[in-house]
């Protein structure tokens, strides 16, 4: 059960290759306790694809949506190992994560791959996540726009900037992933203008169906410092979505930074 109307921010737990049965029971435990009736936030877990029923079985007819962390581009055949989006909506996955940085780099991801991955999910209803950001080095060039910009035009080339309705990008500069140094609010909010000036080609009165969250060493430190920045939509959260308490202080600064 999710909102009514479109939640104003989401907050999104990317758990990433953490948890146990145990665990992720306490975990989930807490945030339905704790997050379930926020008014203007979308909180989403992305969980391993082990605990998929698991995060079913405790989160439906809660506030608190769920999805995976991956995708196939296949629709099914002999690719061992692979987990498709019919398989995702088999245990009521309403969200994946594509393109994530850590997938790119180790598997070799190509954005005509994650392109592919994107538009299989909108096919079956999944709302896509989808990550985009540059190295440090690339950043240091001055050519962040440009990378950025290639990887959303790998989707927009191939499909229309159309299907960028009703889907989420994630701005994850990679320097920040995990390093405890989160990109300023300056340079988050130059980049969401870059995303959003290039994705509002859809039809203006499609512009709120389009959310672009921050995801890069979110903390509850610097989240509703970075919340409150025009044209960011909420955070994709990682390490401190591992911490009941933190996730739960991030997700508080999402809710009491709107109006």
């Amino acid at each position: 059960m999710t909102h009514t109307n479109t939640p104003r921010k989401y907050v999104i737990a990317n758990w990433k290759m953490h948890g146990d049965l145990a665990h992720n029971q306490a975990l989930l435990d807490r945030y339905v306790s704790q997050l379930s009736d926020l008014k203007g936030t979308q909180v989403v877990v992305c969980v391993p694809y082990p605990y998929l029923a698991q995060a079913q079985a405790k989160l439906q007819g809660t506030g608190i949506a769920w999805g995976a962390q991956n995708l196939a581009k296949n629709e099914d055949g002999p690719f061992t190992g692979e987990v498709s989006a019919q398989m995702l909506c088999d245990f009521g996955s309403q969200y994946v994560i594509l393109g994530h940085s850590e997938r790119a780099t180790a598997y070799c991801e190509s954005d005509e791959n994650i392109a592919q991955k994107f538009m299989v999910a909108k096919k079956h209803g999944i709302t896509p996540i989808l990550c985009v950001g540059e190295t440090l080095i690339e950043r240091e060039a001055g050519v962040m726009e440009l990378k950025v910009g290639k990887q959303l035009d790998a989707i927009i080339d191939l499909y229309g900037v159309e299907v960028f309705q009703n889907t989420i990008v994630s701005y994850e500069p990679i320097w920040a992933i995990g390093t405890g140094l989160a990109a300023t609010p300056d340079q988050a909010k130059a980049m969401h203008l870059f995303i959003k000036g290039k994705l509002m080609q859809v039809n203006a009165t499609h512009e709120n169906s389009v959310k672009i969250l921050y995801g890069g060493s979110v903390n509850p430190q610097n989240a509703l410092q970075l919340f409150m920045v025009e044209h960011i939509d909420g955070g994709l959260v990682g390490k401190c979505s591992l911490n009941a308490q933190e996730f739960e202080g991030i997700c508080q600064a999402a809710e009491s930074c709107q109006e």
